[in-house]
């Protein structure tokens, strides 16, 4: 069975984050006074300034690292700064970049990690992975622990753009075919499916696809899409992997990143949800149910709208087994022929043009 952990908060409130110290202060006693450091980034710095003076003012032994470029390097740099320096809390305050640089030095360094999201772009806030860069414009995925408390202030949310919201709620919807995917795989293999991960996940799903609030900018709907990131999140800490999350729609999305980043760049939580499309037919389910919330929210998943052409479309589906071969998918049992992506390929582009 799997070892896991869960935070002490999970806390989501109008103007929170002036008063993070108080919030914690009942499971890390004296923590405004212990040594901090805040990470965020140069432009964050310059977005949230009252923000960060009060965090700096509470934490009054504290210190503001900026990232640079979110790459593992940076991440390692950060813990042995943290170690030599004993350093006791770390504050993420940012976007799913800062965060996972972050969580993943917390992790190293064995510091307490508040996570203080500044978006809601995917379900990094809360998973037990941080995505960092290695070379050039490579990405990997490594393994840590999740945050010791989750903090989300509605009022710096609500000021986020857009497209990152509907990013955040692309990352939910392709939970849908990634939960098929690890039935798939319990089929094939034999390992078992933890069911308690396995419904949390499915409840996340189900929290925004049957939601009756579609103003995503309303405190209500902030609410339930942080609740459902975050539920997304602990289902991978439970089940100790990232398959209540994570199937072929990923790959699809992996093989973007790792193939063609000089050519498109998709938000990881859009390509994802523009992958889970083409995965729900190759599993011969029912689409109406992910047509209808990508519909309803006007998730922009059009290939082309991301400068994603036939060519690389197909591309990216027949390279997406080689990002984890040691995982099955419905990949494993599809034909994903010329003829079959370019027909997927132009229903795509025609079902979701605008």
């Amino acid at each position: 069975m799997n070892r896991f952990r869960l935070p002490y908060h999970l806390l989501i409130e109008e103007g929170i984050y002036a008063h993070v110290d108080e919030v914690m202060s009942d499971c890390v006693p004296e923590i405004g006074s212990k040594k901090a450091v805040i990470v965020t980034d140069k432009n964050l710095q310059g977005l949230f300034p009252d923000t960060l003076r009060d965090l700096t003012q509470d934490f009054h032994n504290s210190e503001i690292y900026l990232v640079e470029d979110g790459t593992f390097d940076q991440a390692v740099d950060l813990a042995k700064y943290i170690c030599m320096n004993d350093i006791a809390v770390i504050i993420g305050f940012g976007g799913g970049m800062v965060l996972d640089l972050a969580k993943y030095a917390a992790f190293v360094s064995k510091a307490v990690f508040l996570c203080l999201p500044t978006t809601l772009s995917n379900d990094s806030l809360a998973s037990p992975v941080a995505v960092l860069g290695t070379e050039g414009l490579k990405r990997k995925t490594f393994r840590c622990t999740i945050p010791s408390s989750i903090i989300v202030d509605v009022n710096i949310i609500m000021g986020a753009p857009q497209g990152q919201l509907l990013a955040g709620i692309g990352d939910t919807v392709s939970k849908y075919t990634a939960l098929n995917d690890w039935k798939l795989d319990a089929a094939a293999t034999g390992k078992p499916i933890d069911d308690f991960a396995y419904m949390i996940s499915k409840m996340a799903f189900n929290s925004i696809c049957y939601n009756e609030e579609k103003s995503i900018k309303s405190k209500s709907f902030i609410k339930i899409l942080t609740q459902a990131l975050v539920m997304g999140g602990l289902a991978m800490e439970i089940a100790g992997h990232s398959r209540p999350s994570s199937g072929a729609e990923h790959l699809f999305c992996h093989s973007l990143e790792e193939n063609f980043a000089d050519q498109v760049y998709v938000p990881h939580g859009i390509a994802v949800a523009m992958g889970s499309v083409p995965v729900c037919i190759f599993q011969n389910r029912n689409i109406s149910k992910i047509k209808r919330i990508i519909h309803e929210y006007r998730l922009p998943i059009k290939p082309s709208a991301w400068k994603i052409t036939e060519d690389i479309f197909v591309g990216a589906w027949q390279q997406a087994k080689a990002t984890r071969p040691d995982r099955y998918t419905i990949l494993d049992q599809t034909d994903v022929s010329d003829s079959v992506l370019r027909e997927l390929y132009s229903m795509m582009e025609e079902e979701f043009d605008g």
